[in-house]
């Protein structure tokens, strides 16, 4: 075990699939003289040369587009969009074009696609969004998204491997924020929900940065025992986890930095309305950001992410319902 921040997970599970297995090679802009935007593939170049660690032009689709060639005839390919927002660049070829070539031509396409996300740092509206929403409503590509260095690597070491499109959604603000034990060599954390905190009250379900948020905002809440489910993978989503926490539970808080309308959160509910309803409470509550861009304002920023508070209102007001 050795202990590393999130974003030094994510690129030992490069370098680790990188001396492993030769048909691993990584592309994106910037990520090799450079050693990437936020170095993560900082000295590959000099270890696995040019030819694997491939500086691009800024060109999404284009980088997307060769990935795709290069996994049909048999490579694995990992390929980083700057920001997680540059993916719609390359939205065709992923969603037209990867996602359905095993449908259309049975072909396994295994590519990983790196997609740095989320706000809670001032980037702006072009640089702090979270579209893992997009990929879910496109059948044939994957969704995953670690909140843990742990799952960062397990997660990274299991899409690699996966013989389908995986978009591996790791979110910026953990990458020096998050540290944890992390185990040597390579692993692969299965594409399921894990209880990051048992309870019996009331259930958190989250993913990615709201997992810290949840834990944080129900760790002494009132005396109550309050569950927080993190979800890793949205495609495949864990259904039975789901139900599992909702069964044992019985009311339910959704937390979602995407906005609010048709985000991976508005998914979960509708899982709940349909199978579990039953067994709830009280109403289903979601806490997500509002239906506007992320401004560059810090103040305002904050003021439109879910935090603490929110979620600390939202659990506070379901557990007296």
């Amino acid at each position: 075990m050795a202990t590393l921040t999130y974003l030094q997970a994510i690129s030992a599970a490069l370098r680790d699939e990188l001396r492993a297995d030769q048909r691993v090679f990584v592309m994106g802009e910037d990520i090799g003289v450079f050693g990437g935007a936020f170095k993560v593939t900082d000295g590959f170049i000099d270890e696995f040369g040019p030819e694997r660690v491939m500086d691009t032009p800024l060109a999404e689709s284009a980088i997307i587009g060769t990935a795709i060639g290069a996994a049909v005839v048999g490579l694995r390919p990992v390929c980083e969009m700057q920001f997680a927002d540059f993916i719609s660049c390359g939205f065709d070829q992923l969603v037209n074009v990867a996602g359905k070539m095993h449908y259309r031509q049975g072909l396994a396409v295994p590519i990983t696609v790196r997609l740095p996300s989320g706000g809670g740092f001032s980037g702006g509206p072009f640089h702090s969004q979270n579209p893992e929403a997009w990929f879910m409503h496109s059948p044939g590509i994957k969704v995953v998204a670690p909140s843990t260095a742990e799952d960062a690597k397990g997660l990274l070491h299991a899409a690699i491997h996966d013989p389908n499109p995986v978009c591996y959604m790791e979110h910026k603000h953990l990458y020096r924020r998050v540290k944890g034990e992390v185990p040597e060599g390579v692993y692969e954390t299965p594409f399921t929900a894990r209880v990051a905190r048992p309870g019996s009250d009331l259930v958190v379900i989250a993913y990615g940065a709201m997992v810290g948020v949840a834990l944080e905002a129900t760790e002494d809440l009132d005396g109550a025992s309050v569950e927080v489910l993190d979800l890793r993978s949205l495609v495949p989503l864990d259904e039975a986890a789901i139900l599992d926490s909702v069964a044992r539970c019985s009311k339910v808080v959704i937390v979602d930095e995407a906005n609010a309308t048709c985000a991976a959160g508005a998914q979960v509910a509708a899982l709940i309305a349909e199978r579990g309803f039953e067994w709830l409470d009280g109403p289903v509550v979601r806490v997500a950001t509002p239906d506007v861009p992320i401004p560059f304002s810090p103040p305002l920023e904050q003021a439109v992410l879910p935090g603490v508070e929110r979620v600390k209102e939202a659990c506070r007001e379901l557990l007296e319902y």
